[in-house]
């Protein structure tokens, strides 16, 4: 269990023995249940779905009321151990929309998947590459995850095959979680980023590489990636990591103006991969080539409305070095290079792994989010 301070307060839906669920924020090893506090009606409810459409100024009054509330002493009577309740799927997602982000992770699977070709693709440094995924399978941490089944071909097969994904795959990446729509046929310029998200959630997007590779071409991730993806519990407010901003790199070519920015921000986050309990991979955030900012301007700006609820994610995190890599196919180069876990020689997931990704901007904490594989339905 992870634990937050008294700066970062995020929230999320709790359930606490037989009661329905809440909205509550986690302070230490704690659940501060901000109902009773009457600081928002919206925390009554099951979902933050209602808190999040509220908008930034509300979020800023209220996260302000509750840092007093806790810096004196105000909430200790309504404080439940986290060990005493249940986490929820901390909002209702609406649309949910993954982005290829990492010139190291782009690169790296591009090797691996096109060893003949340019490992980028000629739009890749003009645009935040995404695809839509399936809102109704993006579940709570600690919820199993049922090994997928599909269509699968080997390189030296002649036609393909059906059962189980045998290269079974995570991605650490971070989700923004929008709470402000924008209408039908707007668009939501970089400058307006913080107007529409309200914070992040850490985010492991499940992948059936196997299925991946005989279904992507000629568009895109589909069954290999929709069976499952899994988010933290905690919300954690963009405002509480002001302070882990930074610069966006040098991207080159220019890009075009509704992507340029003057102050285009990062994130200086540090994630860690525990496969089985070993720590396997450290992949920085903060050389990710495209800003979060960016990746929403360009999902909106076709005209695309986004909604309260919106969930879009920033694709694997992976930095340079091989123990940076933020997913399993690219640690074990595609199944050529097996990693000691355990001491094991592994190189993709078997059932019963268990995976627990874990975040930290310096001092502040962004929670976990884990999950375990089961055996495929027969």
């Amino acid at each position: 269990m992870t634990t937050f301070g008294p700066d970062t307060l995020p929230l999320g839906a709790f359930r606490h023995g037989d009661e329905a669920p809440r909205i509550g924020a986690a302070l230490g090893d704690q659940i501060i249940d901000l109902t009773p506090l009457g600081l928002s009606d919206t925390f009554a409810q099951p979902t933050l779905n209602a808190f999040l459409a509220l908008g930034r100024p509300a979020w800023t009054s209220i996260r302000a009321s509750l840092l007093e509330l806790v810096r004196t002493g105000a909430v200790e009577p309504h404080l439940i151990p986290q060990s005493a309740v249940t986490m929820e799927l901390p909002f209702e997602v609406a649309d949910y929309v993954d982005f290829y982000a990492s010139e190291h992770h782009a690169t790296n699977v591009g090797r691996l998947f096109r060893p003949d070709a340019e490992p980028l693709l000629p739009n890749w440094k003009h645009l935040p590459v995404g695809y839509h995924g399936r809102a109704g399978t993006v579940v709570a941490s600690g919820t199993d995850i049922v090994r997928p089944s599909g269509q699968r071909k080997a390189p030296d097969a002649t036609a393909p095959t059906y059962g189980p994904s045998l290269r079974l795959d995570i991605e650490v990446e971070l989700g923004y979680v929008v709470g402000t729509p924008s209408a039908l046929g707007s668009q939501i310029s970089v400058n307006d980023f913080k107007d529409h998200v309200y914070g992040v959630v850490l985010l492991n997007d499940w992948s059936a590489r196997d299925i991946q590779a005989w279904e992507y071409v000629p568009l895109g991730p589909f069954l290999g990636k929709s069976f499952a993806t899994s988010i933290s519990p905690w919300v954690v407010p963009l405002e509480a990591l002001e302070p882990a901003e930074v610069a966006l790199g040098t991207q080159e070519p220019a890009v075009l103006p509704y992507l340029a920015g003057e102050q285009l921000t990062n994130l200086d986050i540090t994630f860690e991969v525990y496969w089985n309990g070993e720590l396997v991979s450290r992949p920085p955030y903060r050389e990710m080539y495209w800003s979060p900012a960016q990746m929403l301007a360009h999902l909106s700006v076709n005209g695309a409305a986004v909604r309260t609820g919106d969930l879009f994610a920033s694709g694997t995190v992976s930095g340079s070095a091989k123990d940076q890599r933020g997913s399993f196919l690219e640690l074990s180069w595609g199944g050529r290079e097996p990693i000691t876990v355990k001491g094991e020689q592994r190189t993709f997931l078997e059932d019963g792994d268990e995976v627990t990704i874990t975040a930290h901007a310096g001092p502040i904490a962004l929670g976990e989010v884990t999950g375990r594989i089961t055996p495929a339905v027969s």
